[in-house]
């Protein structure tokens, strides 16, 4: 069970940007509340590209569920979750057939080298003072995947413990103001359990 458990958290947060503290540790550029879906290379004119191009073929690759993008052209995070959750396989399937569909391989707008550097400054940061705090095992952020629910709990960190969550609270100012307790919670809280 924690297995599938692990594994619809793994896929929703590659669709999703779920990111823990990447939702929350974004040091700029991404919108919150934007789907992920991975690095591909595109095909396609840019009219034939985009959100709602990429909803459709989802929904027509067996995601009924698969939300539209919003006015702004964001497309909801929770609702994205909601449906990975449904079928994770049929899911993980649809997104393979659709990649192609998505500009850059994000549907989030992309962030120069200088953001990234700040939000990777910024979860290295957060990072440092969990560990000065006690949690020693809390893992560094990657260039590429930033800092995880699925990489805490793979150092056996219990996300929802009281105590870790103390911390938590504590670290958010070496975010630099990146991360809020809300998005920490919306991370946590996305990954069910």
């Amino acid at each position: 069970m924690r297995r599938r458990r692990s594994s619809v958290l793994a896929s929703a947060l590659s669709v999703a940007a779920l990111s823990l503290l990447a939702a929350g540790c974004g040091g700029g550029g991404g919108s919150p509340g934007v789907a992920n879906v991975g690095s591909a290379t595109t095909t396609g004119t840019p009219a034939q590209r985009g959100p709602i191009p990429f909803a459709e073929c989802m929904r027509a690759h067996g995601v009924p569920r698969f939300p539209d993008p919003d006015s702004s052209g964001e497309i909801p995070k929770s609702q994205v979750v909601a449906a990975a959750r449904a079928n994770t396989v049929r899911f993980d399937a649809a997104q393979k057939a659709c990649i192609h569909l998505v500009p850059g391989g994000s549907l989030a707008a992309p962030q120069s080298p200088q953001q990234e550097r700040t939000q990777l400054a910024d979860e290295l940061s957060f990072a440092r003072c969990i560990r000065s705090h006690g949690i020693a095992r809390f893992p560094d952020p990657t260039a590429q995947h930033g800092l995880t629910v699925a990489m805490v709990e793979a150092q056996g960190i219990d996300v929802r413990a009281p105590a870790v969550l103390r911390v938590l609270r504590t670290c958010l100012p070496a975010s630099h103001g990146a991360l809020t307790m809300q998005k920490v919670n919306e991370a946590i809280n996305q990954t069910g359990g």
